[in-house]
């Protein structure tokens, strides 16, 4: 009896680690072994005495319409999730640039960085230049709409139109989040694995409800946890969280001089540090619905688009819904 109380947890563990290895590929840290949607290129950049390589696409449509548009991801992607909307974007004209920034996707992932989005936005502007684009649209979701905001104001002549989807940071969570250290960030990055990371994703993301088509963009982030060196990614996570939580942007929206637009799905409950603050005050956190009413009334010159039902990701959620509008502000 013994003996088969042992086999079946020796059974048990095995299937639990082929549950893990079946939905996740062991993914390098430059995603080498994952196939973008379209061809990446690489521009060598050195920034605080390192040389790194900072990848993007650049999509041309058939026929130019002489408009371009750049795409900032958010914090847990790169820029293969705009698949669909670069399609959608390139058959209407518009040539569209997606970097990833560097420490993510198949950007470098250094071991010792100082991250700011003023860095960042300096990033993308070298890219810009190298690729001789002079004046574009700029599109961030989530993480990437503070990025596209600080680059609205840094590089105001080069922005001709500014979209933000979703993003984050429109509360300062400073004002009720205690701080906590870098260190206390990567130590929570390392505990990741795939099930806590679709977990987060089906709850904070999707209502509860999943489809088959959101398992790339959890395979995209538990793959690296299966790496030996996953700890680089964690490290480099900590510290884009840190930048995140004390470098707000919310309070210079009323500078931005470039026509905007806000796509908004209002169930998106997003918001950093939730777990350490009370029920009561994490009940006030995130409300997209409240939140994008607000920043609308401080960005001069902004429109408000409001998807009903929709959370974090309407470009991926409910993707004719997020592109509609966005066309229709694009051609005005």
């Amino acid at each position: 009896m013994k003996k088969i109380i042992q086999i079946a947890l020796i059974t048990l563990t095995v299937s639990g680690v082929f549950a893990q290895d079946k939905h996740s590929l062991w993914l390098d840290l430059e995603l080498s072994n994952y196939e973008y949607p379209y061809p990446v290129a690489t521009l060598n950049l050195n920034i605080q005495g390192q040389d790194l390589n900072m990848a993007y696409m650049d999509v041309k449509p058939e026929h130019h319409n002489g408009k371009n548009i750049i795409l900032f991801h958010g914090k847990n992607f790169n820029g293969a999730y705009w698949k669909t909307t670069i399609k959608a974007l390139t058959n209407e004209g518009f040539r569209v640039i997606v970097p990833d920034q560097i420490g993510f996707g198949k950007s470098s992932k250094p071991q010792h960085f100082h991250y700011t989005f003023q860095q960042l936005a300096l990033n993308t502007k070298t890219l810009l230049d190298t690729l001789e684009v002079e004046k574009t649209a700029v599109l961030g979701h989530s993480m990437g709409g503070m990025l596209a905001t600080r680059f609205t104001l840094m590089y105001p002549e080069v922005t001709e139109k500014l979209i933000l989807e979703n993003p984050i940071g429109l509360e300062d969570w400073k004002l009720k989040v205690p701080y906590k250290p870098v260190e206390w960030w990567y130590s929570n990055e390392l505990k990741k694995n795939y099930k806590g990371i679709k977990k987060y994703q089906l709850t904070n993301y999707y209502d509860n409800t999943w489809k088959s088509e959101y398992d790339e963009w959890v395979n995209l982030l538990a793959g690296w946890t299966l790496n030996s060196d996953y700890k680089t990614i964690a490290w480099n996570n900590a510290l884009t969280y840190d930048m995140i939580f004390t470098q707000p942007v919310l309070y210079e929206f009323k500078n931005i001089t470039t026509p905007t637009l806000l796509i908004i799905g209002t169930r998106d409950r997003t918001a950093l540090g939730k777990p350490l603050v009370s029920e009561e005050v994490k009940q006030t956190m995130g409300l997209y619905s409240e939140l994008g009413k607000k920043t609308q009334k401080e960005i001069p010159n902004s429109e408000l688009v409001e998807i009903e039902n929709v959370g974090h990701l309407p470009h991926i959620e409910r993707f004719e819904r997020f592109i509609k509008p966005l066309l229709k502000f694009l051609k005005k």
